[in-house]
C-alpha cells in the first residue's frame, strides 16, 4: 500500500533534544558521520548542518515537499497538542519542557526550522526517502545512527520481527546504533527490549540499555546502544 501523509503525524525535534535524548558529545557531533533514521520533522539535521556537522536523515515522509509536510503538520498540531493536555501525567514537566505552551512553541518551532532547511537539504542529499528495515547505504557507512520516537515507541503498530529486522539493519550500515525512547505509546516499557538484545547477541552483536540526561515520557529516560559485531 502506498505511503500516504493522512496517516502520519508529522512531530519534530532539536538538536538540543536529540543531544540529550541519544547523549550526543560534542566531538560526535562535530565529526561523526551520523545517520538520522525516521527524524520526520525535526530541526537536528538542519541545525547540526549549520553548524558544521555530517548527518543524513531518512524519512519516508520525504517523498513529500515542503509545501505538503507543512499542511500535515497543521492539520495534525492541535490534535496532538489537545491530546498531550489529556495526558499530563504521562509526561514530566520541568527542565526539558516546562508545560503545554512550552512544548507546544518548541514543537513548532523545529518544525519550522526543519520546513526552511528542507528544500535545500533535499536537494543536498541531506534528506532521503527510506524506510526500515532496508535503507539505501553501504555496509558501515555511518559512525552512529540514531532513531528517534519510533521503534519501541510503536510496540503495538510495529511487529517484533519487523523491530530486530530494523535494528540489525541499522547495525549493518552503522558502527553504532542508539534508539530513543524505550517506552511505547502510554508510556509503558516495550516488551520487545530484550528480546532484540537478545536476538542482536546471536549474530555476535553487542547491545546495552544506557541512562539519558532527558527525561519527557514519564519514565522515558533509557536509551539502547547496539553495536555491530
Amino acid at each position: 500500500m502506498p505511503y500516504t501523509l493522512d496517516e502520519v503525524v508529522p512531530w519534530g525535534r532539536s538538536l538540543e533534544e536529540y543531544r540529550r535524548m541519544f547523549a550526543l558529545t560534542p566531538d560526535e557531533l562535530a565529526g561523526a558521520r551520523i545517520l538520522g533514521c525516521a527524524d520526520g520533522p525535526a530541526s537536528f539535521n538542519a541545525e547540526l548542518t549549520a553548524a558544521g556537522g555530517r548527518v543524513v536523515s531518512i524519512d519516508p515522509l520525504y517523498a513529500f515537499d515542503a509545501d505538503a509536510i507543512g499542511r500535515r503538520v497543521d492539520e495534525v498540531f492541535d490534535t496532538v497538542m489537545d491530546q498531550t493536555r489529556a495526558n499530563l501525567d504521562e509526561f514530566v514537566w520541568g527542565p526539558v519542557v516546562v508545560d503545554p505552551d512550552h512544548l507546544a512553541r518548541i514543537r513548532r518551532e523545529a518544525m519550522d526550522r526543519f520546513l526552511a532547511d528542507y528544500p535545500a537539504g533535499r536537494a543536498a542529499g541531506r534528506y532521503l526517502e527510506g524506510e526500515l528495515p532496508a535503507l539505501p547505504f553501504a555496509d558501515g557507512e555511518f559512525d552512529i545512527a540514531v532513531c528517534s520516537h519510533f521503534l519501541f515507541l510503536y510496540t503495538g503498530q510495529v511487529s517484533f520481527e519487523l523491530h530486530l529486522a530494523s535494528v540489525l539493519e541499522l547495525c549493518r550500515v552503522a558502527a553504532e546504533v542508539r534508539i530513543f525512547p524505550l517506552l511505547q505509546l502510554g508510556s509503558e516499557p516495550s516488551p520487545y527490549v530484550l528480546p532484540v538484545i537478545e536476538g542482536l547477541g546471536r549474530v555476535d552483536h553487542a547491545a546495552r540499555v544506557t541512562p539519558v540526561d532527558y527525561e519527557f515520557q514519564r519514565g522515558g529516560n533509557r536509551m539502547l546502544r547496539c553495536y555491530r559485531a
